[in-house]
């Protein structure tokens, strides 16, 4: 992985058999990046996704192999106690150009991931919400 700070942006190459996820904590955590927004586009063959179940407050997850274009990445970086917390959804397009989405838990890049991440100025915390069964921004 490859970045450069221009601003308050950061420009981001992930390469081939690079996780996103993981990748984009340590640029955080290495950085001190407190919070920020992040879009992305590029090519994966190994994606877990998932779709929150509001009724029973839990992530359902599949994984999805083959060759797929990220048609679009968007999200946000905040602080959990302290710790990097990513929070990203992903769409993609695949052979047959039929589109799967959900949120990202992780993904390995096959091509390339072009990224950019916006750092916000301060911090944004998050707080476990209790009707909902999630992190939600602490404000």
């Amino acid at each position: 992985m490859l970045y450069k700070k221009m601003g308050t942006n950061w420009i981001i190459r992930i390469d081939k058999g690079e996780e996103i996820i993981a990748s984009l904590k340590k640029i955080c955590a290495d950085n001190d990046i407190q919070a920020g927004f992040v879009t992305a586009i590029g090519a994966a063959d190994k994606v877990e996704i998932g779709l929150f179940d509001t009724h029973t407050k839990t992530y359902n997850s599949k994984v999805l192999s083959g060759d797929f274009e990220i048609t679009n990445l968007s999200g946000n970086v905040s602080r959990n106690d302290g710790q990097v917390y990513i929070h990203i959804h992903i769409t993609l397009g695949d052979s047959e150009y039929n589109a799967h989405g959900g949120h990202l838990n992780e993904a390995w890049i096959s091509g390339t991931c072009e990224m950019l991440l916006t750092e916000v100025q301060g911090e944004i915390g998050r707080e476990y919400n209790e009707d909902s069964g999630l992190n939600l921004f602490k404000l």
